[in-house]
């Protein structure tokens, strides 16, 4: 009889946190004696803790980092972008300066369709900076105007990137000195809004290499500019991402996470093409790892700039992708 009281005890504590303290009195009055109580409910508490601890192995660690995917593989048809992406079950979209035209006036309209699909705008592509300086002025311009736009989207970061890479030889130090200076400015300027300016590294542009990169960064103001760092970009042009990951780890605000495959057997030289995650030469897992080292707190943004195989979608490569990180890497997203 006493064992079943015992019991009835025990499940009550168990049920109700609150009264927990009563318990061994209550014990006592039914004529249990509070010494057998204790220790009962002592290794309750421990087998209810080792069931918890057990459950919690079954998940992965809460990391800082969030996956979003970028809407540039469907090639400006955001509609369907934000769709499909949706529907693979991503929480995050990167859209481009595409849509800057279409919603200008009317962002509430896309900012409905984000919300109706469940996703948050991530990073939004906000296009070149020149460096010639009777541009200046227009260049800050145009990126301020986007910025108003993304802080109407609910978002609250623009990517910057440049065209303006000499065709037959090296940038100087002083271009790339002089496009972290606009790029200084234009993030001041956002700063204002609310909107967080980030640069993006980029092959055929300054900063394909990691010496460029590294010019730059330098010369950035991390109050007003930071680093998307994007690991295929960073490894075609000669770096190893997963080091620049702990390398840049004060100034990292985003990363894109693609793959790129070179050398292409099909074609001569230093050819290359971006390819789904886990495709090519970016050791992804050991970037990841990297984040998790230095507690990276911000999107990683899924980008694939084109379809890289034809007869597929971008639906497709999207799911390919997701496959990749929740099944590879064992990382929800």
């Amino acid at each position: 009889m006493k064992q079943q009281l015992l019991s009835i005890l025990l499940n009550r504590q168990r049920s109700d946190n609150r009264a927990a303290h009563a318990l061994p009195d209550r014990a006592e009055q039914l004529g249990i004696n509070r010494r057998q109580f204790m220790q009962a409910a002592g290794a309750s508490a421990l087998v209810l803790a080792a069931g918890a601890e057990s459950l919690a192995g079954e998940f992965p660690p809460k990391s800082g980092l969030q996956i979003a995917y970028s809407a540039i593989t469907w090639g400006g048809n955001d509609a369907q972008a934000i769709t499909d992406i949706s529907s693979t079950g991503f929480k995050g979209i990167q859209l481009r300066a595409n849509a800057f035209g279409p919603y200008r006036t009317k962002p509430s309209e896309l900012k409905a369709m984000l919300d109706q699909h469940g996703l948050q705008l991530a990073m939004f592509s906000s296009g070149n900076v020149e460096i010639d300086p009777a541009k200046f002025q227009s260049t800050i311009d145009q990126h301020v105007a986007h910025a108003s736009f993304v802080k109407a989207l609910g978002g609250s970061a623009i990517q910057l990137t440049n065209s303006v890479r000499p065709k037959d030889r090296l940038p100087t130090t002083d271009e790339l000195k002089r496009l972290a200076t606009v790029m200084n400015e234009i993030g001041k300027q956002t700063a204002d809004l609310g909107v967080q300016a980030v640069y993006h590294n980029h092959m055929h542009q300054l900063g394909e290499t990691p010496a460029e990169v590294e010019v730059i960064v330098q010369a950035m103001n991390p109050k007003f500019i930071r680093l998307l760092l994007d690991i295929a970009h960073f490894q075609q042009g000669g770096g190893q991402p997963e080091k620049a990951v702990i390398q840049y780890k004060d100034i990292i605000h985003s990363l894109h996470l693609k793959d790129t495959m070179s050398p292409l057997p099909d074609r001569p030289g230093n050819a290359y093409k971006f390819v789904e995650l886990g495709r090519g030469n970016v050791n992804v897992p050991a970037v990841f790892k990297a984040l998790k080292t230095i507690k990276f707190n911000g999107w990683g943004i899924v980008e694939l700039d084109g379809i890289p195989d034809p007869g597929r979608t971008a639906l497709q490569c999207a799911q390919t992708n997701k496959e990749y990180i929740t099944q590879t890497l064992k990382f929800p997203i």
